[in-house]
């Protein structure tokens, strides 16, 4: 499954988050990362994340709850929401 992970740095500040990121992201096995963006004023960072469950990415995102808030959505491509509505015509 793919998740959307949207990141609100803790007041703001995305520093301790990439201080931290030196020692490596602390993925759990079956958690793979897919991409990020991070908004220009750095106070959020947009991931996309593939495991086979949420519980594994909060596996991995209890990690970072000292620095980071969460919001977790599930995802599906573009291709499969089309594909989806197009059933539904």
């Amino acid at each position: 499954m793919l998740f959307m992970v949207i990141e609100r740095f803790r007041h703001g500040d995305a520093r301790p988050v990439y201080r931290r990121l030196d020692a490596g992201r602390g993925m759990p096995d079956g958690v793979t990362y897919i991409g990020s963006w991070v908004e220009r004023d750095l106070k959020r960072c947009f991931q996309v994340m593939e495991c086979a469950d949420e519980e594994a990415l909060r596996q991995w995102t209890q990690a970072w709850d000292d620095l980071v808030d969460f919001e977790i959505l599930p995802v599906i491509s573009s291709a499969e929401a089309r594909a989806k509505i197009e059933k539904l015509l």
